[in-house]
């Protein structure tokens, strides 16, 4: 790394590495990231992605649910990943010239196989200190438990960040970030906090998990490639009633959701008894049921919106994008939908971004939690340390 480029930053030890595997089960994605503490604008300077190997899949998957020696069969999937997030974390390295020495801590999610913090535990399938061995950085993980612990969903974890990231004085915004499951982040301006007090958020429902599944049955596709298939169907009203129908919907904030309730069992039996339905039909239903209701969380928890702006693989789902605006639109109000591309993050850097920012904030052992956010009885500093 050049001595110009590291002058542009406090010093070495505000690199750090992010890395996300989402509900989607799809790759890891990373980021290297600038995190100055002395006023310096927050920058990626290196991403990449690593996409799973079908069989890392399919045993995530299959971990999902439960299962014959589930203990053996998790472990040999935490090692499988964690050579994915190696490789990911060493093609970073090389994109950018950054050596292991120059990292200060790497932040990585781990993947989700379990959430049930009503039953108090959430489990992110991971082996954090091979990670740290193979890398030679120290590793921070396990960010969820703390927050659980404390009474807590545990999730979503990224309104703090995007408050950090993408917050303005003037702007009143909401973040969604739809992966295989969606949330919100509502980012207040100054002049309407009195009506929204608080950087605010939760999983409104299912994002791409339910797309992803359908399309695999139906096509053996891993996603619907800018929603083009989900497009070319027609909505059907009474499907997506009884979608919605379900009480995730209208239960309040604080709240989180994942696979162990919005899976494909669970779409089938929302179609029983519904007769001749097109399979790309249900795609188009399926996409109106993640549309309306980010737009209805929006519309109910943040009705002075100006502008929402969205991240992970669903950014990247136009006819997605323009059901959502145009659900928004039937509010009377013209809410602008807009990746955060144009904010300067690329849609699917985001949650990794968001990971690097929760590690600094162990390291300097600052909170990562918003209670109001995750019910939690107070502020919580978020993760574990595996030294390298």
């Amino acid at each position: 790394m050049s001595a110009d480029f590291a002058s542009a930053f406090a010093s070495p030890s505000s690199l750090y590495v992010g890395l996300m595997s989402g509900t989607s089960l799809d790759g890891v994605d990373g980021v290297l990231a600038a995190l100055p503490t002395t006023g310096q604008p927050m920058a990626t300077l290196a991403s990449a992605y690593v996409p799973f190997p079908a069989s890392l899949r399919a045993d995530l998957m299959a971990l999902q649910s439960s299962g014959d020696n589930e203990l053996q069969r998790e472990a040999l999937a935490a090692n499988q990943l964690v050579e994915c997030y190696a490789q990911c974390i060493a093609e970073l390295l090389k994109k950018s010239g950054v050596t292991a020495s120059e990292v200060r801590a790497i932040g990585v999610h781990g993947q989700t196989i379990r959430h049930r913090p009503e039953l108090g535990y959430t489990r992110q399938t991971n082996n954090p200190s091979l990670l740290a061995e193979l890398c030679g950085i120290d590793v921070i993980a396990d960010f969820r438990s703390r927050d659980v612990a404390a009474g807590g969903q545990g999730a979503p974890l990224v309104p703090a960040f995007h408050q950090a990231l993408f917050g303005n004085r003037q702007q009143a915004r909401v973040a969604v970030n739809i992966g295989g499951i969606s949330n919100i982040s509502i980012l207040p301006t100054a002049d309407n906090a009195a009506d929204t007090p608080a950087t605010a958020g939760f999983d409104t429902g299912p994002g791409n998990v339910l797309l992803d599944a359908w399309i695999m049955r139906h096509l053996d596709r891993a996603f619907d490639l800018d929603g083009a298939w989900g497009a070319s169907g027609q909505v059907h009203t009474g499907l997506l009633q009884r979608l919605r129908n379900d009480p995730y919907f209208v239960l309040p904030p604080p709240k989180s959701t994942g696979r162990d309730l919005f899976h494909a069992a669970w779409l089938d039996s929302c179609l029983r008894d519904i007769a001749s339905l097109a399979p790309v039909d249900v795609q188009a239903t399926l996409t109106a049921l993640t549309a309306s209701t980010i737009a209805d969380a929006i519309l109910a928890h943040a009705p002075l919106t100006d502008a929402v702006y969205v991240c992970g693989g669903g950014a990247y789902n136009s006819f997605l994008l323009q059901l959502l605006e145009q659900t928004l639109a039937r509010s009377g109000r013209q809410i602008a939908v807009l990746s955060t591309e144009v904010l300067g993050i690329a849609p699917n850097h985001v949650e990794a971004f968001a990971f690097a920012w929760l590690a600094q904030r162990f390291c300097l052992q600052l909170p990562g939690n918003l209670p109001a956010v995750t019910g939690a009885r107070g502020l919580r500093v978020l993760g574990a340390l595996y030294p390298a």
